[in-house]
């Protein structure tokens, strides 16, 4: 690769988290539902059917736009796509073509080697999606429920270089879209799905030469292998003089491997139109004041702010920022502690994190409010309670729905410091171990942790660790 560079630009269809589909009233996300179920007239291309459009579609439409950095169109039209296969009803389908939603626009995205590569956004437009063809036992059979469905294209400049670069440019956006509640951008359930068009050139050279598009990418692990794979085959043709063809290929996941579907078709081969059902959708200037009225603070910009404003590590403001939820429920916290924000960075890093993924919770969905971590947290710095009653507090608060202060005075979990109280326990467990003793005094020194660790379990966790650590030294060194 030193000799030639990538030039891979991604094409992203995104499914929105509408109730309803994009011209009709029949629910939108229906994965789990039985085929054909979710249909109607309008969307199973029944004659004499009218589109209605979702205004929800427009907005979200208009909110990705923004975070992109894009031109907002006051003014947008419907177009048809006219092509024929199994699972499109209609003949056709309705996207926008040459006046979308918006146009331009960027994203920079942060590089794993601390660069910074921007993305120019080509299209960004709203369509409807086809159906689902399977192949079973020799028949092919046709579910219509996605059908209408309403999607985002979003299609991206010749601008990433590598299969590091397609994937995480695909992880940036769909943290973004979770971030700005737009879609599920699942990939596993088809809410983001992305073809990647790649060629190559020798390095140095300005030209865009002959691409090829993969197609059926369902992860991004596949897509960083499909990309890779790609590059690695028109390098090898390449050099043995063989002629690089605008194929369409499919990516076999079970075997890691790519097959020519069919020749690229042309934008000629579609013969768009502009649909002579729909109007035109115009944007009042109070309307689109209102959809972006609560526009949040985007992830990589709060991510920034992080590493600068709470001088946290670019590490934690990464994990911190990945999901919105968890980046309001740590702000708040901070807030709430009004200490060494670091601190509660580790709480949230070590043991809120551990929480959620044990219960399958997000942030938001917490019991255990942020102000209540902050107190734990201040109840640990003044040695009221000791780190792992800390850390079972949290279980306990989310369990109980109690505060932590009660729960502590509820089940007497207040750390014992009182020295005397601590030697007898001290005392009890030398008296009864006679050869850890005999092993520490000879010089294994590693045991202090056997006994602290028993000391511990006979207050029942309330001992605290450092006084008691010095307590049994003192013995055991007598």
């Amino acid at each position: 690769m030193t000799q030639y560079e990538a030039i891979i630009g991604l094409e992203t269809h995104i499914q929105l988290n509408t109730q309803t589909k994009i011209f009709c009233g029949c629910k939108a996300d229906s994965w789990d539902d039985a085929p054909n179920t979710n249909i109607c007239p309008v969307c199973s291309g029944l004659p004499g059917s009218l589109p209605v459009p979702n205004a929800a579609v427009v907005a979200k439409a208009v909110r990705l736009a923004k975070a992109m950095q894009a031109d907002i169109q006051a003014e947008s039209y419907f177009d048809r796509k006219n092509y024929f296969y199994p699972d499109l009803p209609k003949g056709y389908q309705i996207t926008q073509y040459d006046k979308s939603i918006a146009t331009g626009g960027h994203m920079d995205v942060p590089m794993p080697d601390g660069s910074t590569r921007r993305v120019g956004i080509h299209k960004l437009h709203m369509e409807e999606d086809a159906g689902k063809t399977r192949n079973e036992k020799g028949r092919r059979l046709i579910d219509f429920n996605r059908c209408g469905v309403p999607l985002i294209e979003m299609v991206t400049g010749p601008d990433l270089r590598s299969a590091d670069e397609a994937a995480e440019y695909l992880i940036r956006l769909r943290q973004l879209l979770r971030w700005l509640d737009i879609s599920e951008a699942d990939m596993e359930k088809a809410h983001l799905r992305t073809d990647a068009n790649v060629s190559i050139r020798v390095r140095g050279e300005t030209h865009l030469n002959t691409k090829t598009e993969i197609k059926n990418v369902n992860s991004i692990e596949s897509l960083r292998a499909a990309v890779e794979k790609e590059i690695a085959r028109q390098i090898q043709a390449y050099e043995a003089g063989e002629r690089i063809e605008a194929w369409t290929l499919d990516w076999d996941e079970n075997a890691q491997t790519l097959r020519k579907m069919r020749s690229k078709e042309t934008e000629a081969d579609y013969r768009y139109f502009k649909d002579p059902d729909l109007l035109a959708v115009r944007l009042e200037p109070a309307w689109l004041e209102g959809v972006l009225a609560d526009f949040p603070e985007l992830p990589l910009a709060r991510r920034a702010r992080f590493i600068e404003q709470y001088g946290l590590p670019e590490y934690d403001a990464n994990i911190l920022t990945s999901e919105r939820s968890l980046s309001d429920y740590f702000e708040a916290a901070a807030a709430a502690y009004a200490g060494d924000v670091k601190r509660v960075s580790n709480w949230m890093m070590n043991d809120v994190l551990k929480l959620l993924n044990e219960r399958g919770l997000e942030a938001g969905q917490l019991k255990l409010r942020p102000e209540q971590l902050a107190e734990i947290i201040q109840l640990v710095d003044a040695n009221t309670i000791n780190t792992p009653t800390g850390k079972s507090l949290l279980e306990k608060v989310q369990d109980s729905g109690h505060s932590p202060q009660e729960i502590v005075a509820a089940e007497g979990l207040s750390q014992v410091s009182d020295s005397g109280a601590l030697r007898e326990l001290a005392e009890k467990i030398i008296a009864s171990s006679p050869d850890n003793v005999e092993k520490y005094r000879a010089g294994k020194d590693s045991l202090i942790g056997w006994f602290v660790g028993q000391l511990m379990r006979e207050s029942q966790g309330k001992a605290d660790p450092n006084a008691a650590r010095a307590i049994l030294e003192e013995l055991l060194k007598g």
